[in-house]
């Protein structure tokens, strides 16, 4: 049995919101390790102390990558999702070690396909910190599963 939201149940304007978490300097070491972008403003101290931030701050890059897990968090796609298709990203602020963020996704748009077993649904999407502002800006394109069709 699956948690998660069909493309039917969606309704456009409806929001989620997902459990908050917290960004450490291990999780920027950690991404810049995987990622292989250790840039300065990231992994730097003296050097970020010389930028208008003042302080090293995290990848945009890991926000967005976060921003997937938070979405997982909210349960709404455990299940049900297809294919995520388009991620569209803007970044609105600096994320320092030790800011808290989480992620609210809005329905924008619902199309259905030509198959009967899956529709797209469109997501407005915004990582607010713990201030309120939005860190990140986006669109996420999710292929979705239709209630009451098994197969694909």
């Amino acid at each position: 049995m699956t948690r998660g939201m069909t493309f039917d149940q969606f309704e456009e304007g409806a929001s989620f919101a997902s459990p908050a978490r917290t960004v450490t300097e291990a999780d920027v070491m950690a991404f810049a390790g995987l990622s292989g972008d250790f840039n300065p403003l990231h992994t730097d101290a003296t050097f970020a102390a010389t930028t208008p931030f003042g302080q090293r701050i995290a990848h945009g890059m890991l926000i967005a990558a976060m921003a997937t897990g938070m979405a997982n968090w909210t349960g709404i796609f455990e299940g049900t999702t297809l294919a995520l298709m388009e991620q569209l990203i803007q970044y609105k602020g600096a994320v320092r070690f030790g800011d808290t963020v989480h992620l609210r996704l809005t329905v924008t748009e619902k199309k259905p396909t030509s198959k009967p077993d899956r529709g797209i649904v469109i997501f407005a999407t915004q990582v607010i910190n713990q201030d309120g502002q939005a860190v990140l800006d986006g669109q996420w394109t999710l292929m979705m599963r239709r209630a009451g069709v098994e197969s694909l």
